[in-house]
């Protein structure tokens, strides 16, 4: 299942810059993982903004909970999720 998920970012402005490039570098690694297994085939960042827009290719809800709240940032994000289904007029299927 193809899901749009648009994922912002709200760090704390106190928190410790090594705990920050601690947690960037897990997720950063963690996002990497997820993407070499197809799970995460798009990832864009929004210009001007601690955000971006995904699209994510798991097998149901449940696993893209799984995977949401497995992002070492999950704690520090605003998410919402868009399910998606294929369009009838869109050519090549």
């Amino acid at each position: 299942m193809l899901y749009h998920v648009r994922m912002d970012v709200r760090l704390p402005a106190d928190l410790d810059p090594a705990a920050r490039a601690e947690i960037v570098a897990r997720e950063k690694a963690y996002s990497q993982q997820l993407q070499k297994a197809g799970k995460w085939p798009q990832l864009w960042r929004i210009a001007g903004e601690y955000a971006n827009f995904s699209i994510l290719d798991v097998a149901d809800h449940d696993e893209l909970h799984a995977v949401l709240s497995g992002l070492p940032l999950f704690p520090f994000m605003d998410i919402e999720v868009t399910p998606l289904a294929a369009h009838p007029s869109k050519i090549g299927g």
